[in-house]
């Protein structure tokens, strides 16, 4: 089963934005390219993806709903901000969510519920990988990765090449995406 992807939109629209240096992150055409980029991104992993929007000082009185290019997106109504639309939706889905944000509030609220949580620039790095050829090898670089190996001082002791635990079971949730 595909994990559910909820997408603070903003918050990835301003990494976005911050990375391509492209249009001022609210205005209608910035939020197009995103959704465009979103709806790529679901074809190539099939997540269900769910984006977002702040509508709390423009918005409408109700929250708005809609489907488009295969991506619920979400504006949160008058007076909600759509942290409060994503921690309801985190509390909805649990550990069956996966959750894009950099903010501090959300991401404490997903690890209460067992949620993973990747960053928005973190993400926006995936957003924009291109999808490998069935058939090729990726391209590798001749790097022998010795900055990726932990320090450990002469009291440690195990396999020194070897990662963390925690480090290991958040790399196989990132091979997800």
């Amino acid at each position: 089963m595909a994990l559910h992807l909820i997408v603070d939109g903003y918050n990835l629209l301003a990494q976005t934005t911050r990375i391509g240096g492209g249009p001022n992150r609210h205005s209608e055409m910035a939020r197009e390219s995103l959704l465009r980029d979103l709806a790529s991104y679901r074809q190539r992993k099939s997540h269900p993806i769910t984006v977002v929007f702040d509508g709390w000082q423009q918005g409408w009185g109700t929250e708005q709903r809609e489907y488009r290019l295969g991506l619920q997106i979400i504006f949160s109504r008058r007076g909600e901000k759509a942290d409060q639309v994503i921690q309801r939706m985190v509390a909805e889905f649990g550990s069956a969510c996966a959750v894009v944000s950099s903010d501090h509030e959300i991401i404490d609220c997903a690890n209460a519920r067992g949620a993973f949580v990747m960053k928005a620039q973190e993400f926006a790095g995936k957003l924009r990988e291109m999808p490998v050829p069935t058939g090729l090898a990726p391209h590798k670089e001749l790097d022998r990765g010795e900055d990726l190996l932990p320090k450990r001082g002469p009291e440690k002791r195990g396999n020194p090449r070897k990662l963390p635990k925690a480090l290991r079971q958040r790399s196989r949730q990132l091979k997800r995406f």
